[in-house]
């Protein structure tokens, strides 16, 4: 029973944190900080759903193939993302440095609500 308890509240507060990197990636306004907000957040998400796993794991094979998974994941997530961030800063060397004036349509899309067009030198952006 304190288990099962254990469990579902390891879980649950990784399912949390994924949740928390799925809304970074559709928040945040350019690639590289996309990355970092779901690289960290499911790193995060992750171990706590396999630390919460583990009790239920049927022996110490069960347990091992858990850790195994989530060393792999990591590893693999590590990688994943020094390769576009190298790509992405690959292609911001090509642009002259220069960011993209509105990063919403990077990806195809509008910017959520908001326009900077007809502003001014020095002006704040409108909300």
């Amino acid at each position: 029973m304190l288990w099962n308890l254990f469990t579902l509240v390891f879980v649950s507060l990784g399912l949390v944190f994924f949740v928390a990197g799925v809304v970074g990636l559709i928040r945040f306004p350019d690639p590289l900080s996309r990355l970092h907000a779901l690289s960290k957040a499911d790193n995060l998400g992750l171990g706590l759903v396999i630390l919460g796993l583990l009790p239920q794991a049927t022996g110490l094979l069960g347990v091992l193939k858990l850790i195994a998974l989530w060393v792999l994941v990591v590893i693999g997530g590590s990688i994943a993302g020094q390769l576009l961030a190298a790509t992405q800063y690959a292609a911001d060397e090509q642009t002259d440095g220069q960011p993209d004036p509105k990063p919403g349509r990077q990806l195809g899309r509008q910017t959520l609500g908001r326009s900077d067009e007809g502003m001014t030198a020095g002006e704040a952006p409108r909300a």
